[in-house]
């Protein structure tokens, strides 16, 4: 008779731990978890689930409102559906009402996730150690929901002694493939392992792994590592940050205008995929008034450019202006010239109405020049959305035949200004806040 064990197939054993009593504040989880004897060796993993955590560390509070408490533990909401809330919490975590759980606790009072479910990690592991004379990794659980998959699954929160990362990059698979992106979240298998023995509603908070000593890693190497925070992706690298109506309302925000650019070339793509999004906006008559004339080559920018200096210069001389006027007003274009890119939006008019008549015909092109600046609007919170900073400067108004005559472009497009588009050189100044009610009249 063969098995595992005579073959040497990798295996691993998961069980649940019994035994564990009602747990209390103020309660050691190591010493309860000792006193059920449970048979601990070097190289085993425990798996806790996080509420027994909170009950021993006191995180019971009294909340006739549990979306109060909600509010409290969120530092950011991520998307909200009716009442429903996906939020990143104080520990870092993003995740369904903050891990606010009004189940197995008191009427009137509500649980909070552990404060630093790392060090609660590290308290049960050196508490074991103490109690045992073993050497375990312990893993505290949480239930997630996941983006694109029904169902729910525990993952960790907190951990000590654990490898929660397994970073395959730069080997090579069965087939010599280089592995280039396989970054393995052991603890969150670990932890999903465990869930399947602990049950939600068996009365079995902890669970045992055995047979992956590999691992559970020394105290020195774990704890530099970060334990599970090292799990939780950063802002930068987060291409689903938000939820779609909070992505909206986060373009709009970021929206600002950025006068300081890098040299980091910009994607044509992502500037392509901003005119795909300025291109949807209202329009009279079923027209398509916008154009957008995309400047990629530093001489077709220079060129652009240094014509428009020259009338800019002629206008203002003509005008009177001294030349150190002249020079500070032409400085104000600095920005389309710094910009490592360059789109200039038109509006076109086919398809107006002419009535015969000034006021309407007024009105009719307003309508166009409206649906135009919606077409800009659209465009410069697209290139936010794609985290580009851009600058709407309206000098080419003010030469439009200069400008057509450089790009070649036909008679009836009038240039509404030009866009400066690039990584911004550094954090935008705060903006100042607006009361929204200052700008409403309600009838």
């Amino acid at each position: 008779m063969s098995g595992p064990e005579t073959t040497g197939t990798p295996a691993y054993r998961v069980w649940a731990l019994p035994g564990i009593p009602e747990v209390r504040a103020g309660d050691d989880l190591a010493k309860l978890i000792a006193a059920t004897e449970p048979g601990l060796v070097d190289g085993d993993v425990l798996l806790v689930t996080s509420k027994i955590v909170s009950k021993a560390e006191g995180r019971i509070v009294e909340a006739t409102d549990r979306e109060a408490a909600i509010d409290a533990e969120t530092v950011r909401v991520v998307a909200r559906r009716g009442t429903l809330r996906i939020v990143e919490n104080r520990q870092g975590l993003v995740m369904a009402a903050a891990g606010v759980d009004a189940s197995n606790t008191p009427a009137g009072t509500v649980l909070l996730l552990p404060e630093d479910p790392d060090a609660s990690a590290l308290a049960i592991r050196d508490g074991l150690r103490d109690a045992l004379g073993v050497e375990v990794g312990v893993v505290v659980t949480d239930t997630f929901g996941r983006p694109w998959r029904n169902g729910l699954t525990d993952v960790a929160i907190g951990a000590a002694g654990v490898r929660v990362l397994d970073d395959l990059r730069g080997g090579t698979d069965a087939h010599g493939n280089p592995l280039g992106a396989t970054v393995v979240a052991t603890a969150d298998e670990l932890a999903s392992a465990g869930d399947l023995v602990k049950g939600k509603a068996s009365g079995l908070p902890v669970a045992v792994v055995r047979g992956l000593a590999h691992v559970v890693a020394p105290a020195e190497e774990t704890d530099a590592a970060g334990g599970a925070r090292a799990m939780v992706r950063v802002a930068a690298d987060d291409m689903f940050r938000l939820g779609t109506s909070e992505a909206v309302r986060e373009a709009l925000y970021l929206r600002r205008t950025v006068r300081e650019f890098t040299a980091e070339p910009v994607d044509p793509g992502a500037v392509r995929r901003a005119v795909a999004a300025a291109v949807t906006a209202p329009a009279p008559h079923h027209t398509t008034p916008w154009r957008f004339v995309l400047l990629e080559s530093p001489e077709s920018r220079t060129r652009l450019l240094d014509a428009m200096r020259d009338a800019w210069i002629a206008d203002l001389r003509r005008d009177g202006r001294g030349e150190e006027s002249i020079a500070k007003r032409v400085r104000r274009g600095d920005v389309l010239r710094d910009a490592p890119y360059l789109a200039v939006p038109c509006l076109v008019t086919h398809g107006s109405h002419s009535y015969g008549d000034e006021r309407r015909d007024t009105a009719e092109r307003e309508m166009f020049v409206v649906a135009a600046g919606a077409g800009v609007q659209n465009f410069l919170v697209a290139l936010a959305g794609e985290r580009l900073g851009s600058a709407w400067v309206s000098s080419t108004m003010f030469c439009r035949d200069v400008v057509r005559e450089v790009l070649d472009l036909p008679d009836d497009w009038d240039p509404l200004g030009a866009v400066a588009v690039g990584h911004a050189a550094g954090e935008p100044r705060e903006r100042a806040a607006r009361d929204p009610e200052a700008y409403l009249t309600v009838r």
